[in-house]
C-alpha cells in the first residue's frame, strides 16, 4: 500500500504544455506514473507528445476528468494563476491536488486552503513543494524517482532537496511513500496528516519526520505522535546552526527568540519518543537501528 497515491492513481497535469510542466510530466511518466493528460484553456483539443506518448490537453479540470477518470492533479502554473488553478481542482471535486509552483501569496494560499476545506472533497498538497511519491508505483511532482524503491519506511518533509537526500540514505531499505508537504507558512497537508494516514497504512513500518526552524508543526507533531502513533519516529529539524531572529531559505523558516528552534523541537519531538538526529545522516542511522533492532 502507499497513501494518498498508489499505482491505480490517475493523474493530470495543469500546466502540462509549459516549460516546467512538460519537463516533470515526461519524468513523471518514465517513472510510470499514469499520467492522462494536461488542462490549459488556450490549448484546449490539443495534444503533447511525451517520447511517443501522446496526451489530450483539456480546456477544463472537470473535462479532463470526465475524458481520463483522473484523481490526481498536479499544478505546475505561474504563482499569479495558481489560486485560480487549485479553486478550479477543488470545484470540480479533483481528490488530490499537489501543487508545485513556488512563491504563491500567502494570502492566496490561505483562500484556496480554506475553500477546499469549506467543499471538503480535494486534498492540496503544497504549495512549494517536490510533492509526492510511492516509489515503484507511482510519482506525483518533481521528486526524483530513481533514487529510492519500494520499502516500509514513510517520510514526510518540509525540505525538498533534504526528502531527496533522506530517500537516498535509506534507498537499501525503501519508503512506501514520501511527501513533500513543503515550507511556506500554510500548507494544505501537514505532518499530522501524514502521520495519521502513515499510522492507519498496514504497510508503513516505521516513520521519519523532517522538519526545519520556525513555526510550531514539529512540537504540534510531536503532540500528535505522543497521543496517536505506535509505530516508530525518527525525526530531523534543518537549522541547528542557524542564527536566532534570521529568516532561513523558506518562508515559514523565521525564528524568535527560543521559539521555533531547532533545539526547541528537538526537545519536544524527544519528548514524544522520537529519535531525533543532528544531521541527515544521523537520522537516517538511527532509522536504520529502528527497523533493524
Amino acid at each position: 500500500m502507499a497513501i494518498f497515491l498508489t499505482e491505480n492513481s490517475r493523474i493530470i497535469v495543469q500546466g502540462m504544455t509549459g516549460s516546467e510542466g512538460s519537463k516533470h510530466t515526461r519524468r513523471m511518466l518514465i517513472a510510470g506514473a499514469q499520467v492522462t493528460g494536461g488542462v490549459n484553456a488556450r490549448k484546449a483539443g490539443e495534444s503533447a507528445d511525451f517520447d511517443g506518448t501522446t496526451l489530450p490537453v483539456f480546456g477544463t479540470v472537470e473535462e479532463a476528468m470526465k475524458a481520463t477518470g483522473a484523481d490526481v492533479s498536479v499544478v505546475f502554473v505561474p504563482p499569479k494563476f495558481t489560486k485560480d488553478a487549485v479553486v478550479e481542482a477543488v470545484d470540480a471535486a479533483m481528490p488530490l491536488v499537489v501543487v508545485i509552483t513556488e512563491g504563491v501569496p500567502v494570502h492566496d494560499t490561505a483562500e484556496l486552503f480554506a475553500h477546499a476545506q469549506s467543499r471538503g472533497t480535494s486534498r492540496i498538497i503544497g504549495p512549494n513543494c517536490p510533492g509526492i511519491a510511492s516509489p515503484g508505483k507511482s510519482n506525483a511532482g518533481i521528486i526524483p524517482a530513481d533514487i529510492t524503491g519500494g520499502g516500509r519506511i514513510g517520510l514526510v518533509s518540509k525540505s525538498g532537496t533534504l526528502t531527496y537526500q533522506m530517500m537516498f540514505e535509506l534507498n537499501d531499505i525503501g519508503f512506501s511513500t514520501c511527501v513533500g508537504i513543503g515550507g511556506d507558512p500554510i500548507v494544505g497537508t501537514t505532518h499530522i496528516d501524514c502521520l495519521q494516514a502513515f499510522e492507519d497504512d498496514p504497510e508503513t513500518d516505521a516513520i521519519v519526520i523532517i522538519g526545519e526552524i520556525g513555526g510550531d508543526a514539529e512540537e504540534r507533531a510531536a503532540d500528535y505522535v505522543q497521543a496517536h502513533v505506535t509505530k516508530p519516529v525518527v525525526a530531523y529539524v534543518a537549522g541547528f546552526t542557524a542564527p536566532e531572529g534570521k529568516t532561513m531559505g523558506h518562508a515559514g523558516a523565521i525564528v524568535s527568540g527560543s521559539s521555533g528552534t531547532a533545539e526547541a523541537k528537538k526537545s519536544a519531538l524527544e519528548a514524544a519518543g522520537v529519535k531525533v538526529g543532528k544531521t541527515p545522516s544521523e537520522t537516517a542511522r538511527l532509522m536504520r537501528e529502528t527497523v533493524s533492532g
